[in-house]
């Protein structure tokens, strides 16, 4: 059974920084693309930044290029979301999912979810 475990999400002050992990277990292939997401309150989810397991292709998406870097350990089975420069816009649940194919970072539905991780940026 494929699982993902979110955390590192907390209360950090306008400017900081964070690093979220995603541990992955029971995947079947070593073919996948792991994305982080973020939802706001009152706003829809929101793809912040994905990475493929074949090609290493990474991608982010505008509003945090340049601040976020998504990196993979597949020693210990992690995705990481290190996050710096944080602004109040950051502030949202953020969650880690999975799906199988593993180049590319394809757009298209994810399979598999964890849970969230509460991320609060203070002004």
């Amino acid at each position: 059974e494929v699982q993902l475990q979110a955390s590192g999400g907390g209360l950090v002050q306008t400017g900081g920084s964070l690093r979220l992990s995603c541990a992955r277990s029971g995947f079947s292939t070593d073919a996948y693309t792991i994305g982080w997401f973020r939802q706001a309150p009152g706003k829809e989810r929101e793809k912040v930044s994905c990475i493929s397991s074949r090609d290493g292709v990474t991608w982010y998406t505008g509003s945090v290029k340049g601040r976020f870097i998504i990196s993979s350990d597949d020693v210990k089975n992690a995705v990481y979301l290190q996050m710096n420069s944080l602004k109040p816009e950051d502030t949202a649940v953020y969650y880690c999912a999975t799906r199988e194919y593993g180049y590319g970072c394809p757009k298209g539905e994810y399979d598999y979810w964890g849970q969230g991780t509460l991320v609060t940026v203070s002004s």
